[in-house]
């Protein structure tokens, strides 16, 4: 595959903690098309201070519309869609080039970091993140947006690094806001079409010690120290969150 044909699109608000670092692996790059939702924080500075950046700007109201919107830009034939702490990890460039180009898209899996060091695990699943831009488009699923992919999906060997130094205050911002969405997914559902971990979810509490446990003894996380710790707290403090939205929107009607 010829890098020409890829552009990387980078949705951004408030990531002057992240950005720098994601821009920097795509120097290979001839554009990397930056969408930003009204940054006020140095976001777009950094975005400028990089010559191969198309900086572009839109109010947001939803990730779907947003990713699409930044996906219309693009003037390749393949995008590379990146959240902007995403950092491309060692390789990652080359096996693009080495691609036969004959899938829809391409996912990658991810190397969760805490605090610039890797877990040996987390939670966080693979993501297609490469894709031809005519055939492929975001639909919303609860508290994210899904790839929706007209023909084959192929896994990349390369992994992509999950390195998010924002606020802890940011995250638990943005964690309620994604555990409306998903409680309104959860409670329209089918309870026979959700898979397992949906069904423990939905039950309002199951989900919090399953996580505790899942992720510290099966994942290992235990094994990294403060930082597991910090990382699967995260994971259960998510679930705590989602389960008061559900048992909230149960309750409502009594109150």
């Amino acid at each position: 595959m010829n890098l020409a044909d890829i552009t990387p699109l980078v949705l951004t608000w408030n990531e002057a903690p992240n950005l720098e670092r994601t821009l920097a692996r795509l120097a290979w790059a001839e554009q990397v098309v930056v969408l930003d939702s009204g940054s006020t924080d140095g976001t777009q500075d950094i975005a400028r201070r990089f010559s191969n950046v198309r900086l572009e700007t839109r109010p947001f109201d939803n990730h779907t519309s947003q990713w699409n919107h930044g996906v219309d830009l693009v003037r390749t034939p393949w995008v590379l869609s990146l959240d902007a702490d995403y950092v491309l990890g060692a390789g990652f460039e080359q096996e693009l080039a080495d691609l036969d180009g004959r899938a829809a898209a391409y996912e990658a899996a991810f190397r969760y970091l805490i605090g610039g060091q890797p877990l040996r695990a987390s939670l966080y699943p693979p993501r297609a993140v490469l894709f031809q831009k005519s055939g492929c488009r975001y639909v919303q699923d609860g508290h994210t947006q899904l790839l929706s992919v007209q023909g084959s999906v192929k896994a990349l060997r390369s992994m992509i690094n999950h390195d998010d130094r924002k606020p802890l205050s940011r995250w638990i911002a943005s964690q309620d806001k994604y555990a409306l969405l998903e409680a309104e997914k959860l409670l329209a559902a089918d309870p026979a079409t959700l898979r397992v971990q949906d069904r423990l979810r939905r039950t309002g509490w199951a989900a919090v010690p399953a996580t505790l446990i899942y992720t510290l003894v099966v994942k290992r996380t235990l094994l990294d120290g403060w930082r597991g710790w910090f990382y699967t707290l995260q994971r259960v403090l998510a679930e705590i969150m989602l389960a008061l939205r559900l048992l909230e929107a149960r309750l409502r009607p009594q109150s």
